[in-house]
Order: C-alpha cells, then sequence, then structure tokens
C-alpha cells in the first residue's frame, strides 16, 4: 500500500515572505498527520506557476522545522542548472536534514527561461542528457574537471535518492533502467475529455517496473490534487473553483479540440476533467479508491494546486488525508 505524501507548489495568495511562511506551516502539519515526505516544486521567473525559484534555503529551512518527514524536490529542472553547483546544494540539504532529502529532476524547461538564464542552447532535453551525468558523478564523489576535484560534503546514498519525473513511457523506461524513482503528475497530457489520469498512467508504471533490475525496488510516487474538506466548508473552498480550475478545464478542453467552455460545465464535471479529487474525507476516500495508478505506486503525494482554497483550508486538508482519508483506503501513515 503506498505511503502518502503532501506537495506544495507555493501558490497560496499573498506576498513571497506569507507563501513560504505558510508552506513551512503547511509541512509541519503533513508531519503531524502523519506524512512520509513533503514535496515542492522548483519554477523560473512565472509566479503563477510556482512561487519558488530556488529550492535549497527553503529545503535547508524545512529541515530545521521538522524532524521525521522526508523533504523532496519535485522538481529540480536540471537543465536550468549547473550541475554541479545542484549537486553540492543537494548534498548540503541532505546533511542538514540529517539524510532526509530525496532528490527529484525532470528536463522540463522553456526556451524563454534557458534564454534568461544566459543559455544560447535552448535545446531542454540536450542539456539534461549533458548535465545528468554530470550530476550522478558529482553525487558519487568521483573526480570533476582536470584538476580532480571531489565534491563536499558527500551525501552518503544520495545518488540511490533519485526520481526522474515523465509523460511518457519513454521516460518510464529510462527511469526504470537507471534505477531511479518515477514521478508521475497529477494529469497526463494528451487525455480525452474525462479519461481518469490513475487509468492513463498504468502504461508508464509497467513500463517503469518491467526495466528495474532485479534487486532494485520499486518506487513510484503520484502526484495528486486532493482537498478534503469539513461540510460546512464546502461553499467557501468552491469559491475558488470557477476561477482557478476553471481556465485548467477550458486549457484540456482546447487541447483535445472539444467546443465546450468551463461555463458549460457543472463543479462535479470541472473538478473531473483537471483531476481534482474534493469534498469531506468519506467522498474523497471514495474518489481515490478508483484510483488505479495511485493504488499501484509506493507513495501519492497530495497538493492543493489548482484549487488552492487558501492556508487555512489547506491545513485541513492534511489533517483530514491523514486522519481519515489514508486510513479508510488502507494507505501507509507514519507515526508522529
Amino acid at each position: 500500500m503506498p505511503r502518502i505524501g503532501f506537495f506544495t507548489r507555493l501558490l497560496d495568495e499573498g506576498t513571497a515572505a506569507q507563501r513560504y511562511g505558510w508552506a513551512l506551516e503547511q509541512i509541519q502539519q503533513a508531519e503531524r498527520a502523519g506524512f512520509a515526505t513533503a514535496w515542492i516544486a522548483q519554477h523560473h521567473f512565472n509566479a503563477d506557476e510556482g512561487g519558488l525559484p530556488s529550492p535549497w534555503p527553503f529545503l535547508g529551512a524545512a529541515a530545521q522545522a521538522t524532524e521525521r518527514i522526508r523533504l523532496g524536490t519535485a522538481v529540480v529542472t536540471l537543465p536550468h542548472e549547473n550541475a554541479v553547483r545542484t549537486a553540492e546544494d543537494a548534498a548540503v540539504v541532505d546533511v542538514l536534514s540529517g539524510g532526509r532529502f530525496e532528490f527529484g529532476i525532470a528536463p522540463g524547461a522553456s526556451a524563454e527561461n534557458l534564454d534568461a538564464l544566459g543559455y544560447t542552447n535552448t535545446n531542454a532535453r540536450e542539456l539534461f542528457n549533458e548535465k545528468l551525468p554530470v550530476l550522478r558523478a558529482a553525487l558519487a564523489g568521483k573526480p570533476l574537471g582536470d584538476a580532480g576535484m571531489v565534491l563536499q560534503p558527500l551525501a552518503e546514498g544520495l545518488n540511490e535518492r533519485m526520481w526522474q519525473a515523465t509523460f511518457s513511457t519513454n521516460g518510464a523506461t529510462r527511469a526504470g533502467q537507471a534505477g531511479d524513482g518515477l514521478m508521475l503528475s497529477r494529469i497526463q497530457p494528451g487525455s480525452e475529455v474525462g479519461e481518469l489520469v490513475g487509468d492513463l498512467q498504468m502504461p508508464l508504471i509497467e513500463a517503469y517496473r518491467a526495466e528495474l533490475a532485479d534487486d532494485v525496488a520499486p518506487r513510484i510516487l503520484a502526484s495528486r490534487t486532493a482537498v478534503v474538506i469539513d461540510e460546512e466548508n464546502r461553499v467557501a473552498a468552491l469559491q475558488h473553483l470557477r476561477t482557478r480550475v476553471a481556465h485548467l478545464a477550458e486549457r484540456n478542453l482546447r487541447s483535445n479540440g472539444e467546443p465546450i467552455s468551463a461555463a458549460d460545465l457543472s463543479d462535479d464535471e470541472l473538478l473531473r476533467y483537471t483531476g481534482t479529487y474534493f469534498g469531506t474525507a468519506d467522498e474523497v476516500a471514495e474518489q481515490l479508491a478508483e484510483d488505479q495508478a495511485a493504488a499501484a505506486s509506493t507513495e501519492v503525494s497530495f497538493q492543493v494546486h489548482s484549487l488552492d482554497p487558501g492556508h487555512a483550508i489547506t491545513m485541513r486538508s492534511i489533517e483530514l488525508l491523514g486522519s481519515r482519508v489514508a486510513p479508510a483506503l488502507g494507505w501507509t501513515v507514519e507515526s508522529s
């Protein structure tokens, strides 16, 4: 059965300082609620996509604010980064956290971002393929450069805590061949209207498992949007639905050629088309019970994006996921 994790893009409405403070409180809440992991996203420039361009200082703060919960990146977009400097930052966070760091990476990077960061080569896949071996070598303590410099500090075992995020079976195959963990999104691009993400991601899980060496345990993280509410908070939480989720539904519908406006959809249809699990603990548990990929994963990380109902409801949702939803599904909750 999967463990449960928390994931944030740091998108609460407020200043950067407020977003970071609330996110730290949410991670502490997740630790109290028995979550195994807490994951943060990295996004450059566009604060509407994610509020944190550099995960390292935030993770250092989170390491000092927590004791047990594992802390991860979901993800570092490696094409943007200097591979050796990234290895240094990751190693420092791992040491500060007492070996609790989980290292999620991905190739996703826009040409605009790469240009703004000073790259002349704006091919994200090429950059990822160039930098990943350097990152692995640095973390392994191998000699770097003509002078044979070695990373310090070395974080023991961090190379075995790498995760790769992907939307494709090819990416899942690469992660399996490398013995890395597989990270799955809350959405699956190219899906038809109304298809369940849990059904669509099963081929990726199967491709990943098929490539793993016999002596390597699978690590599969499925990210899901879930907002769990007390009944009295239903109206307040749904106030965000039309503005926060409708544009995602319309984008999904347009990409599939369907001439449907979000205004024509009911609240339930908007939630379904954007892969959002919403409702009381009993309702969300019932919805998640139909998610094949979540059940087949070793871990499910929960975020409130794109509903983003505010800090108070997010804190309560975390509590209910740990105390009510996960036990109802038979999923693992850590002792606090």
